[in-house]
């Protein structure tokens, strides 16, 4: 997985992942290492909140966002994240098969999946289509999503080293 450098850009903005994975670009005259995220639910208010909570941590970038797992899969063609968030239940595609296509077109992207009904079935398939981590929408989820990226992010990048 490459890293890239998070650029000096407005607060209130996205950033495109197209603009050079790996290249070095200036924030605020420091340079930090940070992940690019691909946040995928069905929810607009989900997608806000998960946005508004990763733009508080230097470590991430969000890069895009898709409301379904079709276009989910055409983003991570299109942005080429280092992780990609994916909701279980979306109309469309849901997040197990858009997981399973994400591996086939770019599988040293990391995912975490998350979801309100979380059991070792659900982590057991998530697990075979590619999806590092089940997160549940109920339990203290920006702690554990932080924790959840981290580790995915950090395998991937250990997978793509052997």
């Amino acid at each position: 997985m490459e890293l890239s450098f998070l650029t000096a850009v407005p607060s209130f903005g996205a950033i495109d992942c197209t603009t050079g994975r790996g290249q070095p670009l200036l924030r605020a005259s420091e340079a930090v290492l940070s992940y690019s995220v691909l946040i995928v639910d069905d929810s607009a208010l989900i997608r806000h909140s998960l946005r508004s909570c990763l733009e508080q941590d230097p470590d991430w970038r969000v890069c895009g966002e898709a409301e379904d797992g079709k276009i989910a899969v055409e983003k991570v063609k299109e942005l080429h994240p280092d992780v990609v968030i994916l909701d279980l239940q979306m109309p469309e595609m849901d997040g197990l098969a858009a997981a399973r296509q994400i591996t086939a077109v770019a599988p040293g992207t990391a995912m975490v999946m998350l979801t309100m009904h979380s059991d070792v079935q659900l982590l057991k398939a998530a697990r075979a289509a590619g999806i590092k981590d089940v997160v549940s929408k109920s339990e203290g989820i920006a702690d554990h999503l932080f924790s959840s990226l981290r580790n995915a992010c950090n395998h991937s990048s250990e997978e793509r080293a052997s």
